[in-house]
């Protein structure tokens, strides 16, 4: 199982959804307490990169596998929720932290909505696995 170095929140998450994440003793970072808000998505992936940092976002550009394929990054955690609440998104990410150690997400393109989570893995052929 990977290390995780650091949890990157995006912007389109407030930074009370890390609670959960500072309760399980990762350390986070937000995107918009580093002054990133505002960054095209490109720039802001690169900044992740350099830090090194699990991402975790409800922006679903980020999980096109297309783009950030598994393994070539510390790790994508999306999360769709129904309603775009700090409520439902602290939820999904409780029911993530239930199921899965972060750590067994590292390199890997997680979706979690209400229904479920998907893990795509490197050299998985794009299977879906839970």
């Amino acid at each position: 199982m990977m290390t995780i170095r650091g949890v990157k929140l995006d912007e389109d998450l407030s930074a009370m959804v890390a609670e959960p994440l500072h309760q399980a003793q990762f350390t986070v970072a937000t995107v918009q307490g580093q002054g990133w808000s505002g960054l095209k998505d490109a720039e802001l992936w690169r900044r992740i990169l350099d830090e090194g940092y699990f991402f975790v976002t409800g922006d679903k550009g980020f999980a096109d596998i297309r783009v950030h394929p598994p393994g070539k990054h510390p790790g994508i955690l999306l999360l769709r929720p129904e309603r775009e609440s700090i409520v439902d998104f602290r939820a999904l990410l409780v029911a993530v932290l239930a199921k899965h150690a972060l750590e067994s997400l590292a390199g890997t393109v997680t979706v979690a909505t209400p229904r479920g989570i998907r893990v795509r893995r490197a050299g998985d052929g794009g299977k879906l696995g839970v």
